[in-house]
């Protein structure tokens, strides 16, 4: 066990070589419910849809050739094509490596803040940083336990970045995107990672569950049977054609029924 460990590992540091990543997951079974609320009619869609996106390399759009900010060029074309949405306005804050204690920083600079204050949708990618560090602090004692104790910490890092948006503006729609898994091609036979990546994306699943107007986009099953197809050169991160699917799966599910109407709804969280 610890040998494949140690394979996985080498893997790791070969490819990286210092460069953050975007680690993902095992598709969850559980399926949530997209609001629980009841939902206001799809007049409350507004002409003009501010969206703030901010998170890791995958709001910043590492991989994406055209250097436009990796899913959001593909999604603002998506949600301009839907009736009642005139104009889809992205502001985008991803910063490659961001792990959550960073994104948090980050969410609290007077830009972001601000931007955050005037959104209908803020859209968050994190988590595969918070993964890799743990990895990298322990090379030599990889334990599934470690890594069940660090999602506790994860979890309760979430759960204040998504309180300080509420604060910023308790009105927005908060979407978080998923973690996928680039080493399926490789490690598909390491049960462990998948294990692990998919615990935390039910840990954020949980975490969502406690907020209205919160949705949690799968996306790990978009790379599972693609292989590499779907990644950049670094074999980590997404290309056009990985963010392009991304993109389209977030549509899918923020306009499934009334959704985006719940999403963008002016009436206040309870």
């Amino acid at each position: 066990m610890m040998k494949k460990w140690s394979v996985l590992i080498l893997a790791f540091v070969f490819f990286l070589s210092g460069c953050s990543i975007e680690d993902a997951a095992k598709h969850v079974s559980r399926q949530v419910s997209d609001w629980e609320k009841d939902q206001p009619p799809e007049a409350f869609i507004p002409k003009n849809l501010n969206v703030t996106s901010v998170g890791d390399s995958l709001t910043q759009g590492v991989g994406d050739s055209t250097d436009s900010g990796g899913y959001v060029p593909y999604l603002e074309k998506l949600l301009e094509s839907t009736d009642g949405v005139k104009d889809a306005d992205f502001h985008n804050y991803g910063v490659r490596g961001n792990r959550t204690d960073q994104l948090l920083k980050k969410i609290k600079t007077d830009e972001v803040k601000s931007s955050i204050e005037k959104s209908d949708v803020v859209m968050i990618t994190i988590g595969g940083n918070d993964v890799m560090k743990i990895f990298k602090q322990n090379l030599s004692k990889l334990k599934l336990d470690v890594f069940q104790q660090e999602q506790i910490a994860y979890q309760e890092r979430l759960k204040e970045i998504l309180d300080t948006i509420r604060e910023y503006n308790p009105d927005a729609g908060i979407v978080l995107v998923g973690l996928y898994n680039p080493f399926n091609t490789w490690f598909s036979d390491i049960e462990e990672v998948e294990e692990i990546i998919g615990s935390w994306n039910e840990g954020s699943r949980e975490v969502l569950d406690d907020y209205d107007r919160s949705l949690f986009v799968e996306i790990d099953d978009l790379f599972i049977d693609a292989g590499d197809e779907l990644l950049f050169e670094d074999y980590f991160h997404p290309n056009d054609d990985g963010y392009e699917l991304i993109a389209e799966r977030m549509f899918k599910r923020m306009t499934k029924g009334e959704t985006l109407a719940s999403l963008t709804s002016k009436e206040k969280n309870q």
